[in-house]
C-alpha cells in the first residue's frame, strides 16, 4: 500500500505578548529545545516530511528551529491576524500542492504526542474528511464544546453560546485538525468571518463539511497534547509534565532512578538499560550514557558521552566535549572539558581536565590541573597510557606524557615527559632548624606593638 502523503501546517505567527519577552514564545525552550521544535519534532515522528510554517514577528529564527528537526519546510508570513483560518489559509501555495492529509498544529503546543497524529492520519484513511482533535479536561469551563451525533461531529460551540444542556458535555475542543487533502481549499475557502469579531475561525469548517456532506469525526487525546504556551508560568507547567514523561520513559526502559522527580534530562538525553542515576542530576543537551554507568548526586552535564560502567560524581560537571571511556571514573568536584577519558582511568577528585586525552588505566591525583589556555588560544594535553599524575600537579599545554611515567606531587609541567620516566617540576625544600621559634616571637610581637598603637 503507497502511504498517505501528508503536509502540517504549524501556526507560529503569534506575538506571544503575554511571555512578555523579546524572543517570540515559540522560541522559548523546554527541555533545552525550542517550543516550536518540539511540534516539528512530534510531527516528524508521524511520517510527516513536509511543513508549511506560518510565521510573524522573527520568523527566520522560528524557521531556523524547526528546520533543525525536519529540512523540508515553505515558510509563509502571516501579515495580519484575522482568525485561525486565515492563518491556515497564509499557507495556500503549500496546501494546493495536492497530498492526502492536513495537518494543522500550533507551534506553541509543545507536549503534543506523535501517537495523536497518528490516530488522526488514522481516520482520514479510513474515511475521514475533517478530524477534530478532542480531550476531556477536569473543568471544561472556557472550552468550545464537541457537539456529538451518531458518531458524528455536527458543530463546535463555544461556550457562550452553549445551551445548558450542551455545558455540560465534558468533550472540548482541542484546537488541532486534520484534513482531507482533496477537499481543504475548497472547504477553508469558504470560511466567512460573519461573526462579532469579524475574524476566519477554522473551527466553522465542521459545519461546512457537514452541510456538504462530508464525514466529520472527533478524536479523544490526552489534555496535555493541547496545552499552550501563553506565559512564563505555562512554560514551567509544561516543563514539568514534559520532565515527567520523560522520567517515567527512561525507568520504563530499564533505568533506576534513585529520586526521579530531582532529575531533569534535556530533549535529547540518551540513558541506556542498567544505568543508575541517584538524586539531583541535570543533564543539558548531548549527553548519552551507557549501559551500567552509576552517575552520583548532584552532577551537570552538557555534551557529554559516557561509557558502560562508568562512574562519575558527585558534583561532577561534564562539558561539551567530554568523553569517558569504559570503566573510567570521574569524581566528586572534577570537570572535564573536551577531552577523552581512557578505559579504567580515573579523575578521582578535584580537578580539572580540558583539552585532553587521558590515557586507559591513567590516575590523575586530587588538584591537578590541565593549563589550556595561553589567553589567546587553547593547546592539548596528552596524558598516556598508566600514567600516574600527582596531586596539586599543573599540566602546562601544549605538553605530553608518555606511557606509564609519573609526575611527582606539586609539579608544574611544560616539557614533555618520555614514557616510564618521573618528573619534577618544583621548587627545592629547604628546611631551617629552630626558625619556627623565632618566627613566632617576631610575629607576637609585631601583634603587641599593633595593639599598642
Amino acid at each position: 500500500m503507497t502511504p498517505r502523503s501528508c503536509l502540517t501546517v504549524i501556526l507560529a505567527a503569534g506575538e506571544g505578548t503575554r511571555m512578555k519577552s523579546s524572543l517570540p514564545k515559540v522560541l522559548h525552550n523546554i527541555a533545552g529545545l525550542p517550543i516550536v521544535a518540539h511540534v516539528a519534532k512530534a510531527v516528524h515522528g508521524a511520517g510527516v516530511r513536509d511543513i508549511a510554517l506560518v510565521v510573524g514577528k522573527g520568523g527566520d529564527q522560528v524557521e531556523a528551529a524547526v528546520r533543525s528537526i525536519v529540512s523540508n519546510v515553505n515558510v509563509h508570513e502571516q501579515t495580519e491576524r484575522l482568525g485561525t483560518a486565515h492563518a491556515v489559509l497564509a499557507a495556500r501555495d503549500s496546501i494546493a500542492r495536492g497530498y492526502d492529509d492536513i495537518l494543522v498544529v500550533f507551534g506553541d503546543t509543545p507536549l503534543i504526542e506523535t501517537a495523536a497524529l497518528d490516530q488522526a492520519r488514522a481516520k482520514l484513511a479510513d474515511g475521514a474528511d475533517v478530524v477534530v482533535m478532542g480531550f476531556r479536561p477536569a473543568v471544561p469551563n472556557g472550552y468550545g464544546r464537541l457537539i456529538e451525533q451518531d458518531g458524528r461531529l455536527i458543530a463546535i460551540r463555544e461556550e457562550k453560546d452553549a445551551s445548558e444542556a450542551e455545558k455540560k458535555i465534558g468533550f472540548c475542543n482541542g484546537g488541532l485538525m486534520a484534513l482531507r487533502g482533496q477537499s481543504a481549499l475548497a472547504l477553508l475557502d469558504k470560511i466567512t468571518n460573519d461573526n462579532a469579531n469579524s475574524e476566519f475561525y477554522l473551527t466553522d469548517v465542521v459545519e461546512i463539511a457537514n452541510a456538504d456532506g462530508k464525514s466529520v469525526v472527533a478524536i479523544e487525546i490526552s489534555p496535555d497534547n493541547v496545552i499552550g504556551i501563553n506565559t512564563r508560568v505555562e512554560l514551567a507547567e509544561a516543563e514539568a509534565i514534559w520532565q515527567t514523561r520523560k522520567r517515567r520513559d527512561t525507568m520504563l526502559a530499564g533505568v533506576t532512578m534513585q529520586a526521579p522527580e530531582t532529575v531533569f534530562f534535556a530533549h535529547d538525553t540518551l540513558v541506556e538499560a542498567d544505568a543508575i542515576l541517584e538524586p539531583n542530576i541535570i543533564f543539558g543537551p548531548g549527553v548519552s550514557i551507557a549501559s551500567g554507568a552509576v552517575i552520583h548526586a548532584f552532577s551537570y552535564f552538557e555534551g557529554a558521552k559516557i561509557g558502560a560502567n562508568a562512574n562519575v560524581g558527585p558534583f561532577a560537571r561534564l562539558r561539551p566535549g567530554a568523553d569517558l571511556a569504559a570503566k573510567s571514573k570521574v569524581g566528586n568536584f572534577v570537570e572535564v572539558k573536551n577531552a577523552k577519558v581512557g578505559v579504567g582511568a580515573k579523575v578521582n577528585h578535584l580537578t580539572y581536565i580540558g583539552d585532553a586525552i587521558v590515557g586507559p588505566a591513567a590516575n590523575i591525583g586530587a588538584g591537578a590541573i590541565t593549563c589550556n589556555y595561553d589567553g589567546y588560544n587553547k593547546h592539548l594535553t596528552e596524558i598516556g597510557a598508566n600514567v600516574f599524575i600527582g596531586s596539586n600537579s599543573s599540566l602546562v599545554a601544549p605538553v605530553s606524557i608518555g606511557d606509564n611515567a609519573y609526575v611527582a606531587s606539586g609539579s608544574v609541567i611544560t616539557a614533555n615527559v618520555p614514557a616510564d620516566a618521573l618528573a619534577f617540576g618544583r621548587a627545592r625544600q629547604e628546611v631551617k632548624e629552630g626558625r619556627a621559634v623565632q618566627l613566632r616571637a617576631r610575629y607576637a610581637a609585631q601583634k603587641l606593638a599593633k595593639k599598642a598603637d
